[in-house]
C-alpha cells in the first residue's frame, strides 16, 4: 500500500462566520492509498483549522507530512504516534480503512446505504434578516432541528432573531441549538443561559472560551440549559487529560470533530469515557471537504448505531462552490451514502 499526497484549496459559496472570524477558503491535503496490483484505494483527508486546530502548524509542506507518515507506519501503533496530529491521524485511519474497507465501517446499515444519517441544518452568521431567511429555507428543505451560530452579532438583535423564530415554531415542532464558539464572557454567560433556556433552546455550545475550567465546571453546574462542550477538547490528546477535563467540568454533552479531536481512534475514546459518565454527545464536521465529510459519517454509525435519531452535525456539504464529489447524498433531514461500485 502506498499513500500519495496532493494539495486543495476549496472556496466557500460565503464566508462561513463564526465568532472568531470569517473563512472564504479552505486549503486540505489529500491522502490516497493505494495498490497497484489490486487496483484498490483509499481515501483521507488532513484539514487542520488555521486558527483553531491544536496541531495548525504541524503541516508546514508535503514533505513533512510524509515524513510523519513514514515514522508514523514504522512506530508500533501509528494512532498513539500521531495522537498530537488529530487532523493527520483521521486523514491516515481513514484511507487506511477505506483502502482495506474495515468490516466495521463499511458494513453498518449507513454504509451499505440501507438507512440515512440526521443531521441538523446549519444558520450561519450573518446579519438577522439573512438568518431569518436561512432558516425558512432549511424548514422548506424539511429541517426539524435548526444549529445557530451566535456571538459575532449585537446580542440584543440575536436574541430578538431567537424569539422570533420560536414565537413561530414551539420546541415540539422545531429544535433549536446555537453554537457561542466561546464567545460570551463568564461574567455575562449565565443572564445569557437564562434568557435562551426561557425560550426552549435545546443546548448550547461552548459558550465561554477554553482552557477556563473553573468558570466553565460552575456554569455546567448551575446552568438550566444543557451545555456541550466543543473547542474545551482540542489539544486534550491523552486518556487522562480525557478524563480529567471531563470529570472537572461534568457537561452535558460532547461535541466531537474527529479531524481536532483525536481522529476516529481518539473521537472514540471521547465517546466511550463520556458514555461512562452519563454524558451525552454528538458528531460533527469541521468544515472538511466531502471527504472528511463521508469519514465523518461512515465513524457516526459506528459510533450512534444503525437507529440515529439524535441530529449530528453533517450539514457542511454544500458550503464549497468546487466541494470533491463522493459517494453521498443529502435527502431532506438525511445524509445517505449513495450506492457505488468499486
Amino acid at each position: 500500500m502506498d499513500i500519495n499526497l496532493s494539495l486543495r484549496t476549496l472556496h466557500f459559496k460565503r464566508p462561513a462566520r463564526t465568532s472568531r472570524g470569517a473563512y472564504s477558503e479552505r486549503r486540505i491535503i489529500l491522502l490516497t492509498a493505494t495498490d497497484k496490483e489490486s487496483r484498490r484505494i483509499g481515501l483521507g483527508e488532513c484539514a487542520p483549522l488555521p486558527d483553531l486546530s491544536s496541531d495548525r502548524d504541524a503541516y508546514p509542506t508535503l514533505s513533512s507530512v510524509a515524513q510523519l507518515i513514514r515514522q508514523a507506519l514504522d512506530a508500533e501503533d501509528y494512532t498513539e504516534f500521531l495522537r498530537p496530529y488529530p487532523a493527520l491521524l483521521f486523514a491516515l485511519e481513514s484511507a487506511i480503512h477505506d483502502y482495506r474497507q474495515t468490516p466495521s465501517l463499511y458494513d453498518t446499515p449507513f454504509a451499505r446505504s440501507e438507512v440515512g444519517i440526521p443531521f441538523n441544518g446549519l444558520i450561519w452568521m450573518s446579519s438577522p434578516d439573512e438568518m431569518l431567511a436561512q432558516i425558512k429555507q432549511k424548514l422548506l428543505q424539511g429541517f426539524h432541528c435548526i444549529k445557530l451560530k451566535i456571538g459575532a452579532n449585537n446580542w440584543d438583535e440575536e436574541l430578538a432573531l431567537i424569539r422570533k423564530v420560536r414565537s413561530r415554531y414551539s420546541p415540539e415542532s422545531l429544535e433549536l441549538r446555537v453554537d457561542a464558539n466561546g464567545a460570551f464572557t463568564p461574567d455575562t454567560a449565565m443572564k445569557r443561559l437564562e434568557a435562551l433556556a426561557a425560550l426552549g433552546i435545546h443546548s448550547i455550545e461552548q459558550p465561554i472560551a477554553q482552557y477556563q475550567w473553573k468558570e466553565m465546571a460552575a456554569l455546567c453546574a448551575d446552568s438550566p440549559l444543557p451545555i456541550a462542550l466543543d473547542e474545551e477538547l482540542i489539544g486534550v490528546t491523552s486518556l487522562e487529560e480525557k478524563r480529567l477535563l471531563l470529570d472537572t467540568i461534568r457537561p452535558q454533552y460532547i461535541v466531537l470533530k474527529p479531524t481536532l479531536h483525536g481522529g476516529m481512534s481518539g473521537t472514540m475514546e471521547w465517546v466511550s469515557e463520556a458514555h461512562r459518565r452519563g454524558i451525552g454527545s454528538w458528531m460533527t464536521s469541521a468544515l472538511e471537504s466531502n471527504v472528511g465529510l463521508r469519514n465523518v459519517a461512515l465513524l457516526t454509525a459506528v459510533v450512534y448505531g444503525s437507529d440515529i435519531r439524535f441530529s449530528q452535525g453533517l450539514g457542511t456539504g454544500a458550503l464549497f462552490t468546487d466541494n470533491i464529489e463522493m459517494d453521498m447524498e443529502v435527502r431532506g433531514s438525511k445524509m445517505w451514502r449513495s450506492p457505488v461500485e468499486r
